[in-house]
């Protein structure tokens, strides 16, 4: 479970990066679709990886 709030808190992160206006993040912008896909994968692998193990 632990790995899903992790995959679910890079998606959230990739996607405040995408949106924010603040100057402080302006040099991590870049990193947004990263971590926004990174969160997705990460997301959905570990949602099947759980329900085939019949945990979910």
């Amino acid at each position: 479970m632990f790995g899903i709030a992790l995959s679910a808190f890079i998606l959230v992160f990739g996607i405040f990066l995408k949106l924010t206006k603040n100057q402080g993040f302006a040099s991590s912008k870049r990193f947004a679709w990263l971590f926004i896909i990174l969160g997705i994968i990460t997301l959905v692998g570990r949602i099947i990886i759980l329900n085939q193990k019949g945990e979910l």
